[in-house]
Parts: structure tokens; C-alpha cells; sequence
């Protein structure tokens, strides 16, 4: 991969990202990370991605956390990531490469988020990997059991005690915003989701209506695939594919929520894409 380069950009004041390309690229594709997984974490599927199909690719990190800045203290909100931070950073690979296709990957938050944000049209393709309509129950057994213990206990104590939420202690990934954590919290104990949560507006009127992927994992255990094709129903007007992943398709040990991104599981990355 000589021929990538990787070079830090500003995309905004409160925004901070890379941009990782082939001298000459032929489509430009954002990343829109997982709640407390920072952009870092997908350069590696981001240099594949950008010589797999000539790509101009930006990992870029929300606001307030990861490259973007520090949770403590931050009165950030999903609804700040999933709207305003993830539209701003799709407008700014836009306007940097007007006459190229777009593509949006959205993991897990970064998929669902696609639901809400205006101007969508400008995508020529959404793939959502890991995103779904989730709720508590969701869960399978024994972990609904930690969920639970998670989201009524030992989550909102903790942030009682500090200015941010320690979500590697609970084995989710880097320390988040409080708001970020509550209003999370509130998507998972409703059933209604995301679509439900007043503080995101609405579905997007009239929504994405071009091609859409939803992918789905077999092992995941924190977004199964009965609520990742649930989502679907977000979008009437779009072109849906549901596309569900097995380890063993490739030969691999698991694959789970976030792991599917991580070069040990390269092996299903053309599948993600295809």
C-alpha cells in the first residue's frame, strides 16, 4: 500500500479526522465510527479499502473524543454526533471531492444515524454494518443480564462520580460524554429506538432513497440481526439489501459487534463492500 496516503485534516473547528487516498482516487467514502470506537481503530480497513476500490476514505472522530477532543466536562449529545458531527463531516468530503460517487459506511451509531440527517441525497450508496433498531431485550442471555446491570446501575453511577463515562470499564471502548451515555441509555431502554427519541427530530422526511446495505453479523450479540433488519423499516424509500455475515464464511473465529473492522477478520471485508 505505498501508494496510500494518510493526512490529518480539519473538518470542522470541533472536528478532526484523516483522510486516506490513492493519488488519484475514483469515489470518496466516509467512515461513521461506533459509539466509543475511535477513528483509528478503521484506518486499517480504510487503507484496504481505499487500493480495493480506488478510494479517497475519511475516519474522522465525533466531537469531544477520540483526535476531536476530551470527554470530560463536554455537554456533547448523540444527537450532536449522530446529526450535526456526522452530516458536517459528509459535507466535507463532498465539497473536497464534488464529481466522485459517495459512499457512507456507518457502523453500528454511524449506520443508524443515516436515518435522520438531511441532505442525504448527495450518497450514491449507504452501507450500514452492525446498526439496527435495538432495544434491552434484544439481548441474549447471559449478556441481557449485564445490559441490564449496565444501563440502570452501574452506568448512571457512574457518571455521578465523574465528569464522563468510563465505558472501558464496562468493556465499551473509550470514555464518553455523559450526555452521549444518557441519551444512548434512553435509546436502549425504548423500545421505540431511536425513532422515538424527541431529541433527534424525526426520521428524515423523505429519507435516503438510493441503494442501502444492511449487514448483519451472526455472533453479534449487542445489535443482532433481527434488529438490524428491523431497521429497514427506517428507510421506505431506499433500495434495501439485507446481507447477514457468518465467521465461518471466511474461516474466522468470531466477528461480533466491533471486531468485524479489525485486520485479524480482513478476510470478510470484500463481503462489507460487495
Amino acid at each position: 500500500m505505498n501508494d496510500v496516503t494518510a493526512a490529518p485534516v480539519a473538518l470542522t473547528p470541533a472536528l478532526r479526522g484523516t483522510l486516506i487516498s490513492v493519488p488519484q482516487p475514483q469515489m470518496a467514502v466516509v467512515i461513521n465510527a461506533a459509539t466509543g470506537v475511535p477513528a483509528k481503530f478503521y484506518y486499517p480497513f480504510a487503507q484496504w479499502l481505499a487500493v480495493e476500490r480506488q478510494a479517497a476514505v475519511l475516519c474522522w472522530d465525533y466531537r469531544d473524543f477520540g483526535a476531536s477532543g476530551q470527554p470530560g466536562g463536554s455537554r456533547a449529545t448523540m444527537t450532536d454526533w449522530a446529526i450535526d458531527d456526522a452530516t458536517a463531516a459528509r459535507d466535507w468530503l463532498r465539497a473536497r471531492f464534488p464529481a466522485l460517487p459517495l459512499w457512507m459506511i456507518g457502523h453500528s451509531l454511524g449506520g443508524m444515524s443515516a436515518g435522520f440527517q438531511p441532505g442525504m441525497d448527495c450518497v450514491d450508496r449507504v452501507i450500514t454494518v452492525a446498526a439496527g433498531h435495538g432495544h434491552l431485550s434484544a439481548h441474549p442471555w447471559p449478556f441481557r443480564a449485564y445490559a441490564t446491570l449496565l444501563w440502570y446501575v452501574a452506568g448512571p453511577l457512574s457518571c455521578l462520580r465523574r465528569d464522563h463515562f468510563p465505558a472501558a470499564r464496562f468493556g465499551l471502548g473509550q470514555s464518553l460524554p455523559k450526555g452521549v451515555f444518557r441519551q444512548w441509555r434512553r435509546w436502549l431502554l425504548s423500545r421505540g429506538s431511536l425513532p422515538a427519541d424527541p431529541a433527534l427530530g424525526g426520521l428524515a422526511q423523505p429519507g435516503y432513497s438510493g441503494p442501502m446495505t444492511l449487514v448483519a453479523m451472526a455472533d453479534d450479540i449487542m445489535m443482532p440481526p433481527p434488529c438490524v433488519a428491523k431497521m429497514a423499516a427506517w428507510f421506505p424509500r431506499a433500495q434495501v439489501e439485507h446481507r447477514l455475515l457468518r465467521s465461518t464464511d471466511a474461516g474466522l473465529e468470531s466477528l461480533g459487534h466491533v471486531r468485524v473492522f479489525s485486520p485479524r477478520n480482513a478476510a470478510i471485508w470484500p463481503a462489507l463492500i460487495a
